[in-house]
């Protein structure tokens, strides 16, 4: 899309929106050996130059800094994350609290929870917001932090403290290395589509539409390697493994 003559709310929903379409949600770094990194011209250089995707602290931090450029005021908070009926630690989860130039919201924008709105949600409301995504609601929670819910299921929690990008980094890196971290369980690509999904994990392409769904095994590395081409836009001269980084 063209840049937003304003750094207004249109402009924080369209991006948003342009993001959560074109942007993967994956974690193929931890399974290629390639640390990550959080500095700026490195997020720059893997996610718009390389047309690589990344995972929350990469896919938000770089969307904050767009924000940033066009006039937005950006607050980045942390959140843990449900799983199993509990909340994962502190940290585990980015998500940003955006103010536009035109004084509306606040709202909270993420496009790097892998599964969640299409468009940012206001701050400020308790009711249901529906979103293409699904219906999503903002409650409040114990010690002034905010639960945020996807069709009456809790996803994450966020205190609302502002926080810099370097405060991530610890926890990016036992993301990337620790055998408790998921995301060295296995090389995950996932994308939003109309009506549905697609997604590679391990090497499995799996597709959802219209409430079906079918999966297909890509047995060999030529066949992984076009899928990540051809469904993503991600080109890579190696099949992911299924370990982490060196």
């Amino acid at each position: 899309m063209a840049r937003p003559a304003a750094g207004d709310a249109a402009a924080l929903h369209a991006l948003h929106q342009a993001h959560q379409r074109a942007v993967p949600f994956e974690n193929l770094s931890i399974h290629l050996g390639e640390p990550i990194s959080l500095e700026p011209g490195d997020l720059f250089g893997k996610i718009v130059t390389r047309r690589r995707g990344g995972f929350c602290y990469e896919l938000n931090g770089l969307f904050a800094l767009l924000l940033e450029a066009l006039g937005m005021r950006v607050q980045r908070v942390a959140a843990r994350v449900y799983g199993g009926g509990e909340l994962s630690p502190p940290f585990d989860h980015l998500a940003l609290f955006v103010q536009p130039a035109d004084g509306s919201g606040p709202w909270l924008a993420d496009v790097g929870f892998g599964r969640h709105s299409d468009y940012p949600l206001r701050l400020g409301r308790r009711d249901e917001q529906d979103d293409p995504a699904g219906r999503f609601q903002l409650a409040a929670a114990d010690g002034g932090d905010l639960d945020v819910l996807k069709d009456g299921e809790p996803q994450y929690r966020i205190e609302p403290r502002e926080r810099s990008l370097a405060d991530f980094v610890p926890t990016c890196w036992w993301q990337q290395t620790s055998p408790q971290s998921h995301f060295v369980q296995g090389p995950v690509c996932t994308l939003p589509t109309d009506g549905g999904r697609v997604t590679i994990s391990g090497r499995t392409l799996i597709e959802t539409s219209g409430g079906s769904r079918t999966e297909t095994e890509l047995a060999s590395d030529d066949a992984l390697l076009a899928a990540y081409r051809d469904r993503f836009g991600i080109v890579l001269d190696r099949a992911p493994g299924n370990g982490p980084a060196a």
